[in-house]
């Protein structure tokens, strides 16, 4: 069972960053891709990045690309999702998670519990 916690949403100016960060609780943190996912209300969640094992292999959706960058420390079982010049449809609810990998919710076991981003305008 890995259990993951998201942090570091919030509110924010248009053009402005966050940093999202999630912790996973597993020795095995290392054998999982992991991913960003967004859900804005009445939407269906949507990837936004994703990262493999090692961290060699990033891949994101293309209305994030150039602005968003996904990383991992394996020392520290997190993975971050540093989010620039962000604007008001990147509101959403944020999720991590940790499996196989790929682009659809279905290749993940795990999730976290989400964290809220609000872009103002």
């Amino acid at each position: 069972q890995v259990q993951l916690v998201e942090s570091g949403g919030g509110l924010v100016q248009a053009g402005g960053s966050l940093r999202l960060s999630c912790a996973a609780s597993t020795r095995t943190f290392s054998r999982y891709a992991m991913a960003w996912f967004q859900q804005a209300p009445g939407k269906e969640r949507e990837f936004v990045a994703a990262i493999g094992w090692s961290g060699g292999g990033t891949y994101y959706a293309d209305s994030v690309k150039g602005r968003f960058t996904i990383s991992r420390d394996n020392t520290k079982n997190t993975v971050y999702l540093q989010m620039n010049s962000l604007r008001p449809e990147d509101t959403a609810d944020y999720y991590c998670a940790a499996g196989p990998g790929g682009r659809s919710t279905v290749n993940y076991d795990y999730w976290g519990q989400g964290t809220q981003v609000t872009v103002s305008s």
